[in-house]
């Protein structure tokens, strides 16, 4: 086999893993909206503890992931994490499993620890899909593009995993975390076949330098790295915030969780959108330009989504997926404008880490577990947004979006230049 062919197979196989990801994290937003209407009321904090479980996960993980990667290589920390994601996924059955005989404290901790332990799992094959597909793409904006491309898929697992759960949950109001069950099986099922497929795919891998937590230093002082893993940290809260709170917002209105389902998995099929016309243009368009103009729009989008009249009413669409037909539900005009940044959120991920890594060098394996390591922004992201939401309400948290992506317009302008490099 030339060596074209084994760099196009471990590609396939990065691309797989990236939408595995998008499928086991997306389950938390749904989850949480099953969590927020058990019996007796649940505060939009606590609702989102298995965001808070998923990501937390991810600032311990991350330096432990770039040195398992420097040890064993990318194919065997891939299965090591393949592993690890079946635990977590079979202990979050097991949570529902224990709702008609233990109170629900013993529930949620018991779905904590499963949402935690899958959390490690997202978090080693991130450090293993980002890096690969840079450097399979050769960096700079090749690089870039074939991020984009992982990142059509990862949409792709998003959209299901919405449309899925929406049709599980059914009534909000009677939903218990056993109603999850098949969308947790479709889940391990996924991670049982990756690890055949992994374990018997050849992957070429690059030379790693032994990873050190000295190094760490090395790459804070790169002052673009050190602002860009704050990017990432913030860039969650615009992400996953969007749809959570979104989510939950049209739930307290009234609307059936099934056909919310549906609608916010069109946030998810914009993201796939984006990233495709993000993955024809990225060996084009800089990733400067790229988040200058997303950030920038997304500023526009959500401050217009908190102050547009809320009597005005847009058909927004979605998909019923049982029946092949295509709904459209009125949302208020501010709900379209929020649902349309999943068009902005596409391209952010890939542009970003593609601009931090820059001219890092031997200090790329470490950065990578770094930069992973900031993703448990979205566990602090969503734990402010949702004390917003319980004090004010909901549309007033998304000032909490305002300012992060305030901070990736701010990176992309000034805090992405590379002021040095290293060998």
């Amino acid at each position: 086999m030339s060596n074209k062919q084994k760099q196009w197979g471990a590609i396939i196989v990065m691309i797989a893993l990236f939408a595995m990801i998008a499928f086991v994290t997306n389950l938390c937003t749904p989850m949480a909206t099953i969590i927020k209407n058990q019996p007796g009321g649940v505060s939009n904090v606590l609702a989102q503890i298995g965001n808070y479980g998923n990501f937390v996960a991810y600032l311990v993980m991350g330096i432990p992931a770039g040195m398992l990667i420097a040890k064993f290589g990318y194919k065997k920390t891939a299965l090591i994490g393949l592993v690890v994601g079946i635990v977590g996924i079979l202990i979050q059955w097991y949570s529902g499993k224990l709702d008609a005989t233990e109170s629900l404290g013993v529930v949620f901790a018991v779905y904590l620890v499963g949402a935690f332990i899958a959390g490690l799992c997202m978090c080693i094959l991130n450090c293993v899909v980002n890096p690969m597909l840079n450097l399979l793409g050769g960096g700079g904006n090749k690089g870039n593009q074939l991020i984009q491309i992982g990142g059509v898929f990862n949409s792709s697992a998003a959209v299901a995993c919405y449309i899925l759960m929406g049709a599980l949950i059914a009534d909000v109001t009677k939903a218990k975390i056993a109603d999850a069950t098949p969308a947790l099986m479709i889940a391990l099922a996924i991670f049982a076949v990756a690890f055949v497929v992994i374990l018997f795919t050849k992957i070429e891998e690059p030379e790693q330098d032994p990873v050190q937590l000295e190094l760490i230093a090395g790459a804070m002082s790169h002052r673009h790295f050190a602002l860009g893993a704050l990017a990432i940290f913030l860039y969650m809260g615009i992400e996953v915030g969007v749809p959570n709170f979104v989510n939950l917002k049209l739930i307290d209105d009234g609307i059936p969780a099934g056909i919310v389902g549906m609608l916010i998995a069109v946030y998810w099929f914009m993201m796939l959108i984006g990233r495709l016309v993000g993955a024809s243009i990225g060996g084009k368009v800089s990733s400067r330009v790229m988040i200058t103009v997303v950030s920038s729009a997304t500023i526009v989008l959500v401050l217009f989504g908190m102050f547009a009249p809320t009597d005005i009413l847009v058909n927004f669409p979605g998909v019923d997926w049982g029946k092949l037909e295509l709904i459209w539900q009125p949302v208020p005009l501010g709900i379209f404008a929020f649902l349309l940044v999943g068009l902005l959120t596409s391209v952010m991920w890939g542009a970003i880490f593609n601009m931090a890594v820059e001219g890092l060098g031997r200090y790329t394996a470490i950065a990578s577990g770094i930069f992973m390591t900031m993703v448990f922004g979205c566990a602090v992201m969503m734990w402010i947004q949702a004390q917003v939401a319980d004090f004010v309400d909901y549309i007033n948290s998304f000032w909490v979006v305002v300012f992060c992506a305030v901070y990736l317009l701010f990176y992309a302008l000034v805090g992405s230049r590379v002021t040095k490099r290293s060998e």
